[in-house]
């Protein structure tokens, strides 16, 4: 069965699409349990340290999903979930803290910012310019073999598993993943969209990706300073 989830994993890495996403967004316009899209990175090692940025827009007060990496043994390896306005939830592994008081904002783009690095198990969060208080989880833990990376829903199982009610509603911009914890100086240039060096696992401008679902690509109207 894991490899089989493997070979399906790359049957759909070989159905996407690559191209430069700058100005455009995915909208997810209702809760659903099968819209979503896929993005494509490959690990030549295992993964001890990240970061990944992304900037949301929403009208939803409740939980929903943001970011879902899933590999064969965990399907919350690498998870950013939004449980309620200003408090996050990060997975690794199956693991997760709350963090709270983060300065989101519904009807407005939102930009955060997670880092981890395994070594000491420090995790951040950075929403709109401030940062959260840093957080142990993770420690000594690494993310191996192929990654399943989706947006708008949270995996429940490799590639799948979708719970409508953990669905993202609303317009995601600017995804971005790196295999290390990048500076506060560069998440900030990201945070102001300034020009900053993008991801050298997921890149916003050169994204492999596949969507499902009521998925739609349209012109962002993200403005460096709406979220602040």
């Amino acid at each position: 069965m894991k490899l089989l989830l493997i070979f399906l994993a790359l049957l759909c890495a070989g159905h996407a699409v690559e191209q430069d996403l700058s100005e455009k967004v995915f909208v997810f316009p209702v809760r659903s349990a099968n819209s979503y899209v896929k993005l494509i990175a490959t690990l030549e090692q295992p993964l001890t340290a990240a970061t990944m940025c992304m900037r949301y827009f929403s009208s939803l007060t409740e939980s929903q999903t943001l970011f879902s990496l899933a590999t064969p043994a965990q399907s919350n390896a690498f998870l950013l979930y939004k449980y309620s306005v200003g408090v996050y939830q990060p997975f690794i592994n199956g693991h997760s803290l709350y963090v709270y008081g983060l300065p989101d904002q519904t009807d407005k783009w939102n930009s955060v910012c997670w880092t981890w690095d395994s070594n000491n198990g420090l995790n951040t969060l950075w929403v709109n310019g401030k940062r959260s208080g840093r957080i142990i989880l993770g420690a000594k833990a690494s993310i191996t073999e192929v990654p399943s990376i989706i947006l708008g829903q949270d995996q429940d199982s490799y590639g799948g598993g979708f719970v409508k009610s953990e669905s993202f509603v609303g317009d995601i911009t600017d995804v971005h993943l790196w295999n290390s914890t990048i500076s506060p100086c560069e998440i900030r240039f990201y945070m102001e969209g300034s020009t900053f060096t993008p991801g050298n696992l997921l890149n916003w401008k050169n994204l492999r990706y596949s969507t499902a679902g009521s998925v739609y690509e349209e012109q962002s109207d993200f403005d460096k300073l709406a979220c602040f």
